[in-house]
């Protein structure tokens, strides 16, 4: 029953916006791209809270939201984490007792419409955003990202090159816009017309068609060590994503999993992350 429910809401969404899309364009297109960008979860949660207050922590005007960031001192290198769609910075904490271990001094943040951090909506150039903000502040040696975050590094690397940032690791991150555009019609089951209103608003919007956003393509240019890893059996970004990434990126390693699920919060994962930033 639950399963019907939450397949049945979408589609009402798709028949709503279909319908209000020929009285307004306009908004209803805008009203279908915020729809998109809404995270449903994501909020820290009270068991979370308890683990995120040993953190020190800061709130940063970054965007025109309030960013609420993280800090675990330590005297070696500064590791930048950067977290997935409808997460937040708690989604670490495996990583960062590995990352204390080794005295790595950590840094991480909430995303726009995610943890502590305000806001509604959350997409790639306005995550870059944020992250380019606190990479500047903060010259981190590595970046991190799992998922959506993973994609977004790679998005920002390729318009906002570091000099200081000598590697990079994905875990589990999409890399085609267009395969997440085209899992939100196949659930929303909104028209053709509505679909290139929406391309249009995103061409007009950020300056890139749907298409053009590729981090396959981006990773071409990218001199930075990297490390990616994969699940073969996840279901929220497809494998193939990452492995078309490291083919593209001259300077990288892909680990393949299987089993391990889309989080990958496993001891193994963790430890080769150690070993690459160790290498």
């Amino acid at each position: 029953m639950k399963k019907l429910f939450y397949k049945i809401i979408p589609l009402a969404y798709g028949k709503y916006f279909n319908i209000y899309f020929i009285f307004s364009k306009k908004k209803a297109t805008k009203k279908i791209f915020n729809f998109f960008c809404t995270a449903r979860k994501g909020q820290v949660l009270p068991q979370q809270q308890e683990y995120l207050k040993n953190a020190k922590k800061e709130q940063l005007s970054i965007a025109n939201h309030n960013i609420q960031t993280y800090n675990w001192p330590g005297e070696g290198e500064t590791i930048l984490l950067v977290h997935g769609w409808e997460s937040n910075t708690f989604r670490w904490r495996n990583l960062i007792k590995k990352l204390q271990e080794k005295k790595y001094n950590i840094i991480s943040f909430d995303a726009p419409g995610h943890g502590h951090s305000s806001g509604k909506y959350l997409h790639v150039p306005l995550y870059a955003e944020v992250l380019q903000e606190m990479i500047c502040l903060h010259t981190p040696r590595h970046l991190i990202g799992h998922s959506l975050g993973g994609m977004t590094i790679l998005y920002n690397e390729y318009i906002n090159q570091s000099t200081f940032i000598e590697k990079i690791v994905t875990i589990g991150s999409p890399s085609e816009f267009y395969k997440l555009m085209d899992n939100y019609r196949s659930i929303l089951q909104f028209n053709n017309r509505v679909l290139k209103s929406l391309e249009a608003h995103i061409k007009d919007t950020f300056g890139f068609t749907v298409p053009e956003f590729s981090t396959t393509k981006y990773v071409q240019t990218n001199t930075k060590k990297g490390l990616l890893f994969h699940d073969k059996l996840d279901k929220i970004a497809p494998y193939v994503d990452s492995k078309n990434v490291h083919e593209n990126w001259k300077n990288s390693k892909f680990i393949t999993t299987e089993g391990f699920g889309h989080s990958m919060h496993q001891e193994q994962v963790n430890t080769q992350i150690i070993d690459f930033l160790e290498e």
